[in-house]
């Protein structure tokens, strides 16, 4: 039986790249999803994060110019908010997520990848 994973990639992020190379090292089976072409719908990106056990603050970019013109940083800001913050402007999520049939995980930095490898 293969090994399959799917990875939510950045082609322009170094640990996403290293991740990638993580996994093709293990020969699994890999489902590259680019996820500023493609972005996840809402709920798949809560899924996503309830399953790799982090907040949905922790899966925010904050350091992304979007993050701080949508006033994201304010405490009041709401995890539903955030997820749609997410969906409409997908750089503001964090990368990579790693999904396989081991488990998820937000792998950042790479070497919490090999938790589900």
């Amino acid at each position: 039986m293969a090994k399959t994973a799917t990875i939510y990639h950045n082609t322009r992020c170094g640990t996403s790249r290293k991740v990638l190379t993580l996994l093709e090292d293990a020969d699994y089976d890999i489902e590259i999803v680019e996820y500023l072409k493609t972005p996840p719908d809402a709920a798949t990106l809560r899924q996503l994060i309830t399953d790799a056990g982090v907040g949905v603050r922790d899966a925010v970019r904050t350091k992304e110019p979007e993050y701080q013109e949508l006033g994201l940083d304010r405490p009041e800001v709401t995890d539903d908010e955030l997820i749609a913050a997410m969906t409409e402007h997908p750089v503001l999520i964090q990368r990579p997520f790693v999904v396989t049939d081991k488990g998820t995980r937000l792998a950042r930095p790479s070497e919490i990848a090999a938790e589900v490898l």
